[in-house]
């Protein structure tokens, strides 16, 4: 039900994931991703804290949206993590995405829209066990064609993180940032996300699970429970990171430019997935995944298609507020991202 990226469940099954039934089908919202990618319904709700929207829609090969913090209600919906919940959705196509989204956002329709940049998160791409050619550059290609090569622009994320938000320079040495395939800044930026999450959660709900002690799953169970047995640490750090985060990247890209990086760095873990070997995924996916979290903006997983029979994606960020012209954004490029990956 929550705090797991992988959706495996010990008490109900793990659902199967229609595009590649031998993987996880990511999680938290694994059902809702799942439903979708086998084309029973239209589209499906879910949660998205920490990246159980995005993450699943990427390893089912579906478009998962997760909005702006704070700009759909989270009424009625039990909070995990106040600062970082959201509601999301999942949907096989960008026109429904889109008209899903419109509802839930109360916006009008407009028409299509053209970015001012598309900005490349270089150092992520090169984190990807995925090829290159097989998602950054079917992107590049996409948007000179619909839009002009003028307007790429290439940028080193971690190097923007570690410049623009000096209170991070705390969590910097906890970890291991000389792990490879980490981006030191951004493995920082998940420690402090981890750390107010796990702030929150304890105090939402670490009295009923001391209280009730119930049943939870492998891997949850010890990740709850080392939150619940936590001390209490300081969190206002965690607060300017964000504040930080979000004037720093809303400098990069102002209105109408978009951030695109992968969705998750490889392809979707196998079931049943050595712990050990899931850790060290875990830890860089959540240091992608927490740039939307910490900043607050709206991010989009796009399918590409299969590469080596498994789903491959990319994601684009938006500045807080921007959902409507992500959306449109994502409608506009989809035919042409669809032709380039037919040519390959």
């Amino acid at each position: 039900m929550a705090y797991s990226i992988n959706g495996e469940n010990k008490h109900y099954g793990t659902p199967r994931n229609p595009c590649a039934p031998d993987r996880v089908p990511g999680g938290s919202s694994s059902g809702s991703a799942v439903v979708v990618a086998a084309g029973l319904p239209d589209f499906s709700l879910g949660t998205d804290t920490g990246g159980s929207v995005r993450i699943p829609a990427s390893y089912c090969g579906i478009f998962g949206f997760r909005p702006s913090h704070g700009v759909i209600s989270t009424s009625g919906v039990t909070p995990l993590a106040q600062s970082c919940d959201t509601v999301g959705w999942f949907a096989r196509n960008p026109a429904i995405l889109n008209r899903v989204g419109r509802v839930l956002l109360q916006l009008p329709d407009t028409g299509p829209v053209v970015p001012t940049q598309l900005i490349i998160a270089e150092d992520c791409f090169q984190l990807s066990s995925v090829p290159s050619s097989r998602v950054k550059q079917v992107l590049v290609d996409s948007v000179e064609k619909l839009f002009g090569g003028h307007v790429i622009k290439h940028a080193n994320l971690g190097d923007v993180v570690k410049d623009k938000v000096p209170s991070l320079n705390s969590f910097l040495d906890k970890g291991n940032p000389s792990e490879e395939y980490i981006i030191p800044s951004l493995a920082a930026l998940s420690t402090a996300n981890r750390l107010l999450i796990r702030y929150e959660l304890k105090s939402n709900h670490g009295e009923w699970v001391s209280t009730v002690r119930p049943d939870l799953g492998p891997g949850t169970a010890e990740r709850i429970w080392a939150v619940v047995r936590s001390t209490d640490e300081n969190v206002d750090v965690c607060h300017s990171v964000m504040t930080e985060l979000r004037a720093a990247l809303t400098d990069l890209l102002g209105d109408f430019s978009v951030l695109a990086m992968p969705t998750v760095p490889g392809d979707p873990p196998k079931l049943q997935t050595d712990p050990t070997t899931l850790g060290a995924f875990r830890a860089r996916a959540f240091s992608f995944q927490s740039i939307a979290v910490v900043s607050g903006f709206c991010q989009v997983s796009i399918p590409l298609g299969m590469c080596d029979n498994l789903p491959v994606s990319v994601s684009l960020l938006a500045k807080h507020g921007s959902d409507g012209f992500l959306l449109n954004l994502v409608e506009t490029l989809y035919d042409t991202l669809k032709e380039h990956v037919g040519k390959l």
